[in-house]
């Protein structure tokens, strides 16, 4: 099961804040990805990057070991991991912080352990959960490359694919 979250926290060593996630991660069975969520447009942008990335795995076309990097990669449309990271990735400091989670031992979304999960992953990483922060605007649109031009010319409720479209088109950049 994919669940997509927001939240608000402050990141005082990003390699401290990795290194802790993922031993979070390997604690609970998930596998869990963050990213700055300035450059997240709607919950849509992470699931279709995450259903990308498992699709890569099965069928063997993934670019690395990790299914959380592969996620990475596709919600960037991006091959290349430091490209991802410096396009989508967490930063230094009070920031707004969007999470992937995939279920590795399918929990129900509407069960108390699911919900557990969630808890202690805000309690100990210290986070405010707020889903808002997932909702993108023009700028989180501009930092995938998209042209002032191009952004015009759409309107505003298909402004979603186009980001879908740059998710999508990281198998043909492969």
């Amino acid at each position: 099961m994919i669940t997509i979250i927001g939240t608000n926290g402050t990141i005082k060593n990003i390699d401290e804040f990795v290194q802790q996630l993922l031993l979070f991660s390997k604690k609970e069975n998930l596998v869990l990805q963050a990213f700055d969520a300035a450059a997240i447009y709607g919950k849509d942008h992470l699931i279709s990057a995450t259903t990308h990335a498992q699709r890569a795995f099965e069928q063997k076309t993934n670019a690395t070991n990790s299914l959380a990097l592969e996620i990475l990669l596709y919600a960037a449309g991006e091959r290349q991991i430091h490209k991802a990271i410096k396009k989508i990735g967490i930063r230094k400091g009070k920031q707004n912080i969007a999470f992937v989670i995939v279920d590795e031992l399918k929990r129900k979304a509407d069960g108390k352990t699911y919900d557990t999960v969630i808890d202690k992953l805000l309690k100990e990483f210290h986070l405010t959960r707020d889903d808002k922060v997932l909702e993108g605007d023009r700028d989180t649109l501009s930092r995938f490359g998209l042209t002032d031009h191009e952004i015009r010319t759409m309107p505003e409720s298909k402004y979603n694919d186009l980001i879908l479209e740059k998710v999508a088109m990281v198998d043909v950049i492969k």
